[in-house]
């Protein structure tokens, strides 16, 4: 069987490290991974994208010693074909960026850049991605030199992230390239705003987002406000783009939490809503509203391209797999499995278990501070983002169980309820798509045929939840 092509969306920050490994030590038969696409979200895009540089040349170290030791150096996939990396936009569509630094600290992975700068590659991330090639000067032409290494495993590119997803799209037969997106989908939504057509070739878009039936994930940044008098700290992001003050400051705090959004969602609420759209079979009805226009500037004119409607027609509907927090919550890592494996590995040397020892230390401290009535061993680390890279693994395995087409919507303007997905729960019987016909009290089409988004949500895995951590960990670090 042909492995099933994937892009990995991502915003690394820890388990979206911990997906990319997992992908990475697949079996060729498994998967190809065609790019990394890079988004700003757990952290500001440049620590992202350190923060992927740095599993590739952790995964380096890590092929060569197990070479030297004479163990079979693994990461076949990764080593069969370079994946491109490629980088995306720095905030979303339309908002100011929110972090999640609280809990993956600034650098998105515990701060080991700063506590362990031993295991951070050279800052040639930096400059990788620039463009280099024609320049004569001579401090770009060590970047360009860099450009044209033969010998690392990824391949850098300098073509922006969504323009590099719709490049692939277009090379490769249609139905033939998944999509995992587990962070921001401000990627995906600009490729799909610049060429709806080429986007909707994809076979699948798997995403890691949203909140159905339980709490979301989105919290405030500690510490609380300051008291009168005091120095009032800098917030991690700022929806109110007025001069630092400690009113301004309390506003920007306060809007950064919401009871009801899950992170990915919340980050770029717009994004999600325009990319779900396209799972409908009249998408104009569960677009997001056209942001009002800038003071001075009439309605209508001067709407930036990746916020315009979509086409009237389309040659077909987008298939979106949704992995909530309802299912990703309940597939955990403990600090228990995570030693037993670990630390016979960094007795050996193993560079890539010494490198993961760190940043899991950090995670591990922050999940059990959040919640202090479990502790010792069973500490737990959600994985989110590599469940979706598992699914994509293992997609065959009839134990996985899907709800198909279920009308999930976004809000992208509620002063409480931003990032939340919208399910109508009331006992009333939906018609068939080809029924338009108008239906009184059925406000924004919740069950007019044809109206609303049609998703699948992925509500089961195979196996036991608490198994899946000790086979992520088997699959990176002992295969």
């Amino acid at each position: 069987m042909a492995p099933r092509k994937i892009i990995i969306d991502t915003d690394p920050g820890v388990d979206d490290i911990l997906a990319m490994l997992l992908a990475f030590s697949a079996l060729p038969k498994e998967l190809e991974i065609l790019l990394i696409s890079v988004t700003y979200g757990n952290v500001d895009l440049q620590n992202c994208l350190r923060n992927v540089i740095s599993v590739f040349y952790h995964i380096e170290r890590e092929i060569a010693w197990r070479k030297s030791v004479g163990r079979e150096p693994g990461f076949e996939t990764l080593r069969k074909s370079k994946p491109l990396v490629a980088v995306g936009p720095e905030h979303p569509l339309d908002d100011e960026m929110l972090m999640a630094d609280f809990f993956h600290g600034r650098d998105g992975l515990g701060g080991i850049h700063e506590s362990h700068p031993h295991l951070t590659p050279a800052d040639t991330w930096k400059q990788m991605f620039s463009s280099a090639e024609g320049s004569n000067g001579p401090a770009q032409d060590i970047v360009a030199e860099e450009m044209k290494k033969t010998e690392t495993i990824f391949t850098p590119s300098r073509t922006p992230a969504h323009q590099e997803i719709l490049t692939l799209l277009r090379e490769n037969d249609p139905d033939s390239i998944t999509i995992v997106a587990i962070g921001p989908l401000t990627n995906l939504a600009m490729a799909a705003a610049e060429d709806p057509e080429t986007f909707l070739r994809v076979k699948e878009v798997v995403v890691m987002g949203g909140s159905i039936k339980g709490a979301g994930n989105v919290r405030s940044s500690p510490p609380s406000l300051a008291q009168p008098g005091t120095a009032t700290k800098e917030p991690p992001f700022r929806l109110i783009k007025q001069p630092p003050s400690p009113i301004r400051n309390m506003l920007n705090q306060r809007n950064q939490i919401t009871p009801t959004a899950e992170f990915n969602t919340y980050a770029d609420s717009y994004a999600a809503a325009r990319v779900y759209a396209l799972t409908s079979p009249r998408p104009r009805t569960t677009m997001p509203p056209v942001p009002p226009a800038p003071p001075g500037q009439p309605e209508g004119e001067g709407t930036p391209p990746h916020l315009e409607p979509y086409p009237g027609k389309l040659s077909r509907r987008l298939k979106v797999t949704l992995f909530p927090l309802d299912i990703t919550e309940k597939h955990v890592m403990t600090r228990g499995d995570f030693h037993a494996v670990i630390d016979p590995q960094i007795a050996a040397h193993s560079p890539l278990a010494e490198w993961a020892a760190v940043f899991m230390a950090s995670t591990f401290g922050k999940v059990g501070s959040l919640h202090p009535e479990i502790t010792g061993d069973a500490v737990g680390l959600s994985l989110h983002d590599p469940l979706c890279v598992w699914y994509c693994m293992i997609r065959d395995d009839p134990k996985w169980d899907v709800i198909e087409g279920e009308d999930i919507r976004v809000e992208t303007s509620g002063q409480w309820t931003r990032g939340m997905n919208v399910v109508d729960r009331r006992s009333r019987r939906r018609r068939d798509d080809g029924d338009d016909s108008e239906v009184p009290g059925d406000t924004d089409g919740w069950l007019t045929g044809g109206s609303g988004n049609r998703l699948r949500r992925a509500v089961a895995s195979p196996g036991e939840p608490d198994d899946f951590g000790r086979v992520l960990l088997k699959r990176v670090f002992l295969s």
